[in-house]
């Protein structure tokens, strides 16, 4: 299906109005998913035409996608990523989790950015970000599209490489999103170490629903956001 491609609309309405000059913009990719981390890209774009067939990573082939983040890796003023491994997700939620990677992201980058272009309709970052938040900003939104792209490739990849013991939850190939396959594994063996356990799917494995977590309050969470620590996943 034809689309438009990303342009920098966005980003030179930001520098206009709020006179900032770097602008990054900022995906996510795992956030649906029952196994791995979340990720999230910041990447810093400028505002150079963009590699040819950029779009949101979700309407790329894997083979495309793979090609276009080398591809943008060399070509953004920079990038970085940030990760929430499953036992912080657990211990601090979702919404905690993604701004605690985005903030890994953004502060990973080497310079720090003005502002801000996340992709969808919620501020998970707030102060003290300067965040514009556009709806299928990873489709209209060079740099949020390359950011898109560079997580859902370096997220994968992760997945890809969890331990050969694992093999038959297929993380290669459904980088820990539900799957019958991945579902099939977990009825037989139970979550792995890389499982999230406060996840409504333990909620059908009756063998196994012990193991879930109850997440604790956000405010008992706060100070793992302000540590930054990392709590047991290997990136």
């Amino acid at each position: 299906m034809p689309y438009e491609p990303p342009t920098h609309t966005v980003e030179r309405s930001i520098r206009a109005r709020t006179g900032a000059r770097i602008v990054a913009g900022v995906d996510e990719v795992g956030r649906g998913a029952w196994a791995g981390p979340v990720t999230v890209c910041a990447a810093i774009t400028g505002l150079r035409r963009a590699p040819a067939g950029l779009t949101d990573s979700k309407l790329l082939t894997p083979k495309r996608r793979d090609e276009i983040a080398a591809e943008l890796e060399q070509w953004v003023t920079a990038h970085a990523l940030g990760h929430a491994s499953p036992e912080e997700i657990d211990e601090l939620g979702m919404t905690a989790a993604l701004r605690l990677a985005a903030c890994r992201a953004l502060e990973g980058l080497p310079i720090r950015p003005d502002a801000v272009i996340l992709d969808g309709k919620h501020d998970y970052l707030g102060a003290p970000w300067t965040v514009r938040t556009v709806i299928k900003g990873d489709q209209s939104c060079i740099a949020v599209a390359a950011a898109s792209v560079i997580a859902k490739v370096r997220r994968d990849a992760i997945m890809a490489e969890l331990p050969g013991e694992y093999a038959d939850f297929a993380f290669a190939d459904n980088a820990g999103y539900p799957s019958p396959v991945h579902k099939a594994a977990l009825e037989q063996r139970g979550p792995t170490p890389y499982h999230r356990l406060s996840w409504a799917y333990l909620d059908g494995l009756p063998q196994w629903r012990h193991l879930k977590k109850t997440r604790v309050p956000v405010s008992a969470g706060a100070a793992a956001l302000e540590s930054g620590g990392q709590l047991g996943f290997d990136f």
